[in-house]
């Protein structure tokens, strides 16, 4: 059982026409034996099969999260969606599934019925692993249209996979304005971890330091860290990317570092952000690798293609916008923010 399938967990080999897909991340994967139950919720919220939340499951839930990645590679979207970690598992125990919307009506029904077989809340009755391979959407020769793929769900899952860059750069610049009073604990403990004084903390670093401070993560947990405070995809975490990793989630609620945060995009001060100021500020932050357009998008609920200041402040104080694409790990006693606790 890999316990972990997520988009972001297939890799493909080479850029060739005929490249080869592969999973990645076996860091929860386990070994079982049939008719063995197992109990410790992992895996990631919208992935999650209701078994796994009711700690009753065996390898059936992995079809299930196969059954989600399928819908978001038809839709663009998840099945089940909410702005909170608990809603979201609320909508997966509920498991209805909206075949209304758009593009569902283009989809075949073939198509429609392997993801409902899949995606059946009773794991005895789901589709297995041989099950799913024999479907006529899916077998060779099989009855899925050839038809490409709307360019709105293209576009989606752009989105998807975009979320939240713009909230991940305010964290930053909110991070950079913090007081000397308020990092002065997070300094020491960066200072302590970069035992080379480069400036940067490395893979080896972190994984020394937080061993140091009595952590137990695995490689891979560390890795998920790493990966998660390296703003600039740079191979290391620098000081403003520490302080944005291992900050206080309060700070947010601050008002001035709110104001502070939408000022640093705003550079003309017209109480908006447009595209060309944030494209302007993904530059200074070195984030180049998605299309502003897609954040823009996400963030502007009033669809005039720009950001003003209620939309900006909705978005960072709503539920962590990355938290359904997080991995959970009941057995994860520590974080970067509970070793900072632990310092002071």
């Amino acid at each position: 059982m890999h316990r972990d399938l997520k988009p972001e967990n297939f890799l493909l080999v080479n850029r060739d026409d005929d490249f080869s897909l592969k999973a990645i991340d076996f860091g929860l994967s386990v070994f079982f034996k049939p008719g063995q139950i197992f109990k410790d919720v992992v895996g990631s919220p919208y992935y999650v099969a209701p078994e796994v939340l009711k700690k009753n499951y065996g390898p059936e839930a992995d079809v299930w999260t196969a059954g989600v990645i399928l819908y978001i590679l038809l839709s663009g979207v998840p099945p089940f969606w909410a702005e909170t970690q608990q809603g979201i598992f609320d909508a997966v125990l509920k498991a209805h599934i909206d075949f209304e919307s758009d593009p569902w009506p283009l989809i075949s029904e073939s198509g429609k019925d392997l993801i409902k077989k899949m995606l059946c809340p009773q794991p005895s009755n789901r589709l297995t692993a041989h099950q799913v391979l024999c479907h006529p959407w899916i077998c060779e020769n099989g009855v899925a249209p050839d038809r490409a793929l709307d360019p709105a769900v293209l576009s989606r899952l752009k989105q998807f996979s975009a979320m939240n860059k713009l909230k991940k750069m305010a964290l930053r610049v909110i991070a950079e304005s913090l007081s000397e009073e308020e990092i002065a604990g997070l300094r020491e403990m960066f200072k302590s971890m970069d035992t080379d004084n480069s400036g940067a903390i490395t893979f080896d670093e972190l994984k020394a330091g937080l061993k140091r401070f009595g952590s137990t993560l695995k490689d891979t947990e560390i890795r998920d860290l790493m990966d998660a405070a390296d703003v600039d995809n740079s191979g290391t975490i620098d000081y403003g990317e520490f302080v944005t990793a291992t900050m206080h989630l309060n700070k947010l609620d601050r008002e001035e570092h709110l104001v502070a945060a939408f000022r640093y995009f705003d550079k003309d001060g017209s109480g908006y952000i447009t595209v060309d100021e944030l494209q302007q500020a993904c530059v200074d932050q070195n984030m180049t690798d998605f299309f502003v357009e897609d954040i823009i998008r996400e963030v502007d609920q009033d669809n005039d293609g720009r950001i003003d200041y209620g939309e900006f402040v909705a978005m960072m104080t709503k539920g962590n916008a990355g938290i359904g694409r997080r991995t959970m790990r009941n057995s994860l006693n520590i974080s970067m923010r509970d070793v900072q606790e632990e310092d002071q």
